[in-house]
């Protein structure tokens, strides 16, 4: 297996070094992408597949010989597995960010699209992109339709839903309010809590989080508050305040017309999902130029289901990776 491979270019490198491209942001400001960080692992003659998941992702999907701790995707990207590096050649990036300027879908497909021509890749066979990660896939192919063989696109859609909209304002009006404070990463826990909430249904935290509360010195404290605390600390630890406002308001930002997506498509969507809810995704799959399918499941996992429901997505993976292989034959 290769290395891990890190972009980072400095003044010195460049003139050795082909000129790294000016590309704005699309609400303003410059993408830096002298700071792109691949990570490149697996069969370096297999077939590429792009993996991206979401904002709380970064490139290291899983564990291989150049990093072994434990990526985000371990289950699904291992050797005998749905993505086996045995196999495939495995990419992904960390997501980039605008000083100063929001970011959305767009910038981090141009981001990719940059990866990929450093690394000389003309094309990769598919985009496997799982919540903001198959946002980005649905752009990258609207915008470079010759670079993607197929995508596999779970638990997200054309543009936020609404609902989710409000909920992510919530959440960033916290983190705002933490800032001016001084208790930012106070408030990045919290406002992650609150997340966390909507990624699972309320039948699976009726089942985990009914006993009733315990009483304690500051008042009574339920069942669900050590999951939800344990949860928003541990994101905070490890994302700053500001980028985690960049992240959340590009969801939101997050637009596609799926009438300029030709690449055939494999759809995955979640009953249960309350942030991609099952009919949008079958909205997106009705208006798209090119082939595709949707596979749904139900599940207690709600839009967590890609990370929880790892026999069916697996199996959905590599059913559509067999297929893809199978049409390019």
């Amino acid at each position: 297996m290769s290395l891990p491979t890190l972009f980072r270019r400095t003044a010195a490198d460049r003139s050795a070094r082909a000129p790294v491209p000016v590309v704005p942001s699309h609400h303003g400001g410059i993408l830096d992408l002298t700071t792109v960080r691949v990570e490149d692992h697996g069969n370096p003659h297999g077939p590429v597949i792009v993996v991206l998941g979401g904002i709380s992702a970064s490139g290291h999907v899983a564990a291989h010989a150049g990093d072994p701790s434990p990526g985000w995707w371990d289950e699904v990207v291992t050797v005998g597995g749905a993505i086996d590096p045995a196999r495939y050649r495995v990419l992904s990036i960390d997501w980039v960010t605008v000083s100063g300027h929001p970011v959305d879908s767009r910038d981090q497909a141009r981001a990719l699209a940059h990866a990929l021509d450093t690394l000389g890749i003309t094309a990769v066979d598919a985009i496997v992109g799982a919540s903001y990660g198959g946002m980005v896939a649905l752009v990258f192919a609207a915008l470079f339709p010759a670079r993607v063989g197929q995508l596999i696109v779970l638990c997200a859609a054309h543009e936020s839903h609404p609902m989710a909209t409000a909920w992510r304002t919530i959440q960033r009006g916290v983190v705002r309010l933490g800032i001016k404070s001084g208790r930012a990463h106070e408030a990045v826990a919290l406002a992650r809590a609150l997340g966390i909430a909507t990624y699972r249904t309320a039948e699976e935290f009726a089942e985990r989080f009914s006993p009733a509360p315990a009483r304690t010195p500051d008042g009574y404290r339920f069942p669900v508050e050590d999951y939800l605390e344990h949860g928003g600390t541990r994101f905070a630890v490890r994302c700053e305040a500001e980028r985690y406002l960049a992240l959340s308001e590009s969801i939101d930002l997050h637009r596609v017309n799926p009438a300029e997506i030709t690449t055939p498509i494999t759809l995955f969507g979640v009953e249960g999902d309350q942030l991609v809810p099952l009919w949008q995704v079958h909205e997106l799959f009705g208006q798209l130029a090119g082939p595709g399918r949707v596979v749904e499941i139900a599940s207690r996992f709600g839009h967590d289901a890609f990370l929880k429901e790892v026999s069916a997505v697996s199996d959905l993976i590599s059913s559509a990776l067999d297929r893809g292989a199978h049409h390019a034959a």
